[in-house]
């Protein structure tokens, strides 16, 4: 049915969309084009969940089998507050090398017959134009999706805090938090391990934090060396390793929580970050793009029509959004929030980031929140009254609230 089928964008939703595509049938024609040079990609590692590997094996075993195989596991969670350090167990999680993810479906893609070009920019005017289907693949910033944005209906709301994705050479055994007081208030990272080589730390502040340390002024060694020097206990004397841009600018960012209305326009269609983003705190990402395209691959397996199957779609994956966003949303509330949590006992405080999802949290007082949360766990009834009262609360306060910092791209 689609016999030419073009994406762009050589992520990992991108590449495995191809290799479902192939799957379905090998005798359609997949081109996937990446601006960037072979080898070459952000980050250090990225983080999934075991309910993804399940449905990647589902999907395509020999491809999960070799994700697996590549990452690394843990299932507990360490918060260090000071010189305070507790440890839970938690759910199994994974890490994986972005670059070895990128590597791994890309081989999978060229063994079933997927064509790949890389190192080279795709505009909408360069798009060949007998394709079938365009997929837009290309990121928060997708050129496809910039060329209708009020089509699309996007919308960009800045979050308050600065952030930063570094990499250190140390090798963390568990999801670790470390939170450390300044003389300009309280900055913290989050680390987890991908392989052997390293793990993936992101530094994130309060903008008063940022511009106190100087960190807003700092070029980006200078930055590293303060951030190591602030972070000694955690990094146990490792380095932390920047992205080493070309005019040595430290790369702090504020996240841009994405949104669109219409998730596509005739035969093209946006995928992964061009579609959607979800505060960086859940994790939930790389696993976010991969199931858009296995949503995706079975719509347009289960349409016999390409606007019935991008319908249906934009119907399923903005559905199983609507929990994932309203926990970034509350996740990234909390961090912004910080000051309200941070002095509470190491445990409690511990227990608290595990509910920081929860559209209760940022309305009843920390200590009472933890007695309930605590009491619920051995009572229905406070649970079910938990769980109705959460929603409404968020419901009320979102209403009396307006978006103004809330920005068209």
């Amino acid at each position: 049915m689609y016999v030419k089928v073009t994406c762009v964008g050589g992520g990992p939703a991108g590449l495995y969309l191809s290799i479902l595509l192939k799957r379905q049938d090998p005798a359609t024609e997949i081109t996937v084009h990446e601006r960037n040079p072979e080898g070459s990609t952000y980050g250090w590692g990225v983080t999934y969940w075991r309910g993804l590997l399940d449905k990647l094996h589902e999907h395509d075993p020999e491809s999960a089998r070799a994700v697996e195989e590549a990452s690394v596991r843990w299932r507990d969670g360490v918060a260090h507050v000071g010189d305070r350090t507790t440890r839970h167990r938690g759910d199994e999680g994974f890490g994986i090398g972005r670059h070895r993810l990128l590597e791994l479906l890309a081989a999978r893609a060229r063994t079933l017959g997927v064509r790949l070009e890389f190192g080279h920019e795709m505009t909408a005017d360069a798009l060949p134009r007998d394709a079938d289907l365009v997929v837009a693949g290309d990121g928060l910033h997708s050129t496809l999706r910039g060329q209708d944005p009020e089509h699309h209906g996007t919308h960009v709301t800045a979050g308050r805090n600065q952030y930063i994705w570094l990499g250190t050479t140390k090798v963390f055994d568990a999801f670790t938090f470390a939170f450390v007081e300044s003389d300009h208030g309280w900055i913290w990272a989050y680390a987890y391990g991908y392989g052997p080589q390293g793990s993936t730390c992101v530094v994130e502040c309060a903008p008063e934090t940022w511009t106190g340390l100087g960190l807003d002024r700092a070029d980006e060694a200078e930055g590293l060396t303060l951030l190591g020097k602030l972070f000694d206990r955690l990094l146990d004397g490792h380095p932390l390793i920047g992205r080493s841009s070309a005019d040595g600018r430290a790369q702090w960012l504020t996240f841009q929580t994405l949104t669109n209305k219409r998730w596509y326009r005739d035969n093209v269609v946006l995928l992964g970050d061009a579609a959607h983003t979800t505060h960086y705190s859940i994790g939930a990402g790389t696993t976010l793009a991969l199931e858009d395209a296995i949503a995706l691959a079975a719509a347009l397996r289960g349409h016999p029509t390409l606007p019935g199957a991008l319908a249906a779609y934009q119907r399923e994956r903005e559905a199983a959004l609507l929990p994932v966003q309203s926990a970034a949303r509350y996740s990234a509330r909390w961090y912004e929030s910080l000051p309200r949590y941070i002095h509470l006992p190491p445990h409690r405080m511990f227990a608290l980031l595990g509910q920081r999802h929860s559209p209760l949290l940022p309305y009843v007082p920390p200590q009472l929140y933890y007695g309930l949360d605590k009491a619920a766990g051995q009572v229905e009834a406070l649970r079910r009254f938990k769980r109705w009262l959460g929603p409404r609360l968020a419901r009320t306060a979102h209403a009396r609230t307006s978006p103004d910092r809330d920005q068209r791209p």
